[in-house]
């Protein structure tokens, strides 16, 4: 099989995609951004050719390159694993008739009030939302069903440009820096409370065949706040032996379904509170922070290669293990600065060695990044454990014991 693979540079991770399709049996043409002498030797030896475009979200461009492409040979996938990619190219894989993920499916995946809207339609549980460039629309939103509110932009990955307003001063504001009424557009959604976590999967035509659940300590908007907490996700190993999760399983098939999400990597999140399990949104790709290493670890297993015979075989080759829950814990700088130096390490490295699988610890005088930055852009450290609850203990003495000190 001949897959054309987007992007294979950056992020490092993209390059396990690129081995993955390599090592089941595919014929892989990379396009991307770098420039070819950029290449490691390892990554030239999976890619049976490379070409560079000024832009994987220039729908022109790709199209230009797929066309070269197919003009030398079959082309059987068009395989794109970011979520900025996702749109634009499933608009090159319609314009040069190559099966995969449609248009319609990846415009839901991508434009937040269109997906809820189509879900609400289908009977999925999810919060109250609009997709408005008009200031007025969304003030009468916010008067029906009030505060607190959740602003988002219409497209875009996790929690990145997200905010809560807890009254009519916090969303003028949010509108006036989303640029409302000035061309802007942005995705407001009533407030669900309850625990946050991610549901991620394999799909086989548009079946379910890996399935992995992973919860947020504590939810992503508090974790984005505020520099004294030291937030964590942790995958379970209890899916398939308990009936706990049987409801956000079930949700996830639905929105699949709901969808038509075919053969895809997934990534949904989902809140389960007072009002019982509500979806909250989906992508139609790999998670980000690179929660599939976890799931490796946790489950025996070489995510990146089942991903790989799902596109070219059709069919996994392996089930998980659930032999761990494994987890990251974020740590974050006392301030903004430079590193100066860390508190705490030995006594954790004494006292759970065996569970940690690695860490990220920037050295002395490297730049601070900001907490919005996300989970991995600063010091961390990841750990596995059989049993859920004490992985969460020792994740919590992590977050204690261990200050990273800046200047």
């Amino acid at each position: 099989m001949n897959i054309i693979f987007i992007e294979p540079t950056f992020p490092a991770n993209q390059r396990e995609f690129v081995r993955a399709l390599k090592s089941v049996g595919a014929t892989v043409i990379g396009i991307g951004e770098a420039h070819r002498d950029s290449l490691d030797d390892n990554l030239k030896s999976w890619l049976f050719e490379y070409i560079q475009v000024n832009s994987v979200t220039n729908v022109e461009s790709v199209t230009r390159a797929v066309k070269f492409v197919q003009s030398r040979l079959w082309v059987d996938r068009l395989e794109s694993t970011i979520e900025a990619h996702i749109l634009p190219i499933a608009q090159v894989r319609e314009r040069c008739t190559i099966p995969g993920l449609s248009v319609h499916t990846c415009f839901l995946c991508r434009d937040k009030p269109a997906m809820k809207e189509a879900l609400r339609n289908a009977e999925v549980p999810c919060a109250a939302s609009i997709g408005s460039g008009n200031r007025n629309e969304i003030l009468e939103f916010a008067q029906k069903v009030g505060y607190p509110l959740i602003v988002k932009p219409r497209s875009g990955a996790g929690a990145s440009g997200t905010s809560r307003v807890d009254e009519l001063e916090a969303l003028e504001a949010a509108l006036v820096a989303a640029a409302v009424g000035n061309g802007g557009e942005v995705a407001v959604e009533e407030f669900v409370e309850g625990h946050e976590g991610f549901y991620d999967t394999i799909t086989i035509n548009g079946h379910v065949v890996l399935e992995f659940v992973t919860h947020y300590f504590p939810n992503v908007l508090d974790a984005m706040r505020h520099r004294w907490i030291s937030p964590q996700f942790i995958t379970t190993n209890r899916i398939d032996s308990t009936d706990t999760y049987d409801e956000v399983k079930h949700l996830g098939r639905r929105v699949i379904q709901a969808l038509n999400i075919e053969t895809a990597a997934t990534h949904m999140e989902w809140f389960f509170g007072p009002k019982g399990l509500r979806f909250s949104e989906i992508g139609c790709r790999p998670p980000g922070v690179r929660a599939w290493d976890l799931y490796n670890v946790a489950n025996d297993l070489d995510l990146y290669v089942e991903w790989a015979n799902a596109i070219v075989h059709g069919a996994v080759s392996t089930r998980p293990s659930r032999r761990f829950s494994a987890g990251v814990i974020a740590l974050r700088p006392d301030r903004d600065g430079l590193i100066s130096h860390y508190d705490g390490l030995e006594d954790i490295h004494a006292r759970f060695g065996e569970f940690i699988i690695d860490c990220h610890l920037p050295p002395e005088n490297t730049p601070t990044q900001p907490i919005e930055a996300g989970y991995m852009a600063n010091a961390w450290i990841r750990l596995k454990h059989p049993d859920f609850d004490h992985l969460r203990y020792m994740l919590d003495e992590v977050g204690r014991v261990v200050q990273v000190r800046a200047k």
